[in-house]
């Protein structure tokens, strides 16, 4: 089962990287663009059919590997 998890910044916290993107988005004229934020995205093949074993296994890995809780969030699509 493949589980694809989305992983970006806390509320509150810099992206410089969003901001240069949205800066030369208006500097192009898409006036209508209001915020950028940046986001990564892994897809983790599982070896099991449990949607909920899957979510389990992958919680875990946010947890311990991939994501840095002290100023990301992450969620699973």
């Amino acid at each position: 089962m493949k589980i694809a998890v989305n992983i970006f910044l806390k509320n509150g916290v810099l992206d410089p990287q969003a901001k240069a993107i949205e800066k030369a988005l208006h500097a192009l004229n898409f006036s209508e663009v209001k915020e950028v934020k940046m986001a990564k995205q892994i897809i983790l093949e599982l070896n099991t059919q449990d949607l909920n074993e899957a979510k389990t296994q992958a919680k875990k890995m946010c947890e311990e590997l991939l994501v840095n809780s002290v100023i990301e969030d992450y969620e699973f699509v």
